[in-house]
């Protein structure tokens, strides 16, 4: 390393034309590039410069050196500006992974990202198991409801409400629970490997009642979507997020079960390998993930 620092010095040196221009170039004194330039020289037993009171002129073995530090030198700058971009300009495969159900959310927040800025490429990873976020060499992860211990840095997106929804055609076949104990005279189609499912749920009313109750489930599956998909075809209730939930009430594909009961909303968070020093990839991708789910409906700060 020492050798490069002084190689460099020197290619510095030939280009200014003399050692206190590019000592000025560099920030240095005139001697210290004067030592850097000799010590290079008595380090490798050969004759860089011939010095003068008027000039500097190459040696045969000067020329030859320099022409592999202009190379040297060229090549440090261009990482440099890669750097640059990189931490300035959003670009390379932006590797992200996050649940089957946040899918569509992402798609919409980051298809603005790609069309502005041409040089990124998405590599998006959805799955409701947990997979390995370094061996899958992830830039940016979206979890949902508690974190396990991990040295990721965790920033918290806000909060999605869940609400207990089936479909009319269901309600029309069996009815609908009135009270939370009743859950379990009814088809629950439960999302397993959750909180939720290990404890059971835990509803509250507006003025504290509250209960937890285990109804037994008739489907149980690691996929969100799917058993929405169920609970939207009538076989049975399932616990869907507000976002996803909204606009399927609206067009009345469902209905709420035990609307004066609610549930503890699940924090969302955003995770990364690191804190500081993120490349603008990560930093624009967050920003814009950040804005468009503050803007879903049944989303709290």
């Amino acid at each position: 390393m020492d050798d490069l620092k002084a190689l460099a010095i020197f290619a510095t040196v030939v280009r200014q034309g003399s050692m206190s221009a590019a000592a000025r170039q560099l920030g240095l004194s005139a001697s210290a590039v004067s030592q850097q330039v000799r010590a290079l020289e008595r380090w490798h037993g050969v004759t860089l410069l011939h010095r003068s009171t008027r000039k500097l002129t190459l040696s045969d073995a000067g020329a030859r050196v320099y022409a592999e530090c202009v190379q040297m030198v060229e090549a440090a700058e261009r990482a440099q500006q890669q750097l640059r971009a990189t931490r300035d300009e959003p670009s390379g495969e932006l590797r992200v992974a996050a649940p089957i159900g946040f899918g569509p959310y992402l798609a919409n927040a980051l298809t603005p990202l790609l069309l502005a800025h041409p040089a990124l490429s998405l590599r998006l990873l959805v799955d409701d198991t947990m997979i390995d976020l370094i061996d899958a060499r992830i830039d940016l992860a979206i979890r949902v409801g508690r974190l396990p211990d991990s040295h990721w840095v965790a920033r918290r997106l806000g909060a999605m409400a869940l609400w207990l929804c089936a479909a009319p055609a269901y309600r029309e076949r069996r009815g609908l629970p009135q009270t939370p104990e009743e859950l379990a005279e009814h088809q629950w189609l439960s999302q397993s490997g959750t909180t939720t499912a290990a404890r059971g749920l835990l509803l509250r009313q507006a003025g504290g009642e509250q209960r937890t109750v285990h109804p037994p489930a008739c489907v149980a599956s690691n996929n969100q979507l799917l058993l929405q998909q169920m609970c939207a075809a009538g076989l049975g209730i399932a616990l869907i997020g507000s976002p996803d939930a909204h606009a399927e009430l609206a067009a009345g594909r469902l209905e709420r079960v035990l609307p004066d009961w609610e549930l503890s909303p699940f924090d969302v968070w955003a995770l990364t390998p690191q804190r500081d020093a993120q490349p603008a990839k990560v930093r624009y991708a967050l920003a814009a993930i950040a804005v468009h789910l503050a803007a879903l409906p049944g989303m709290l700060p």
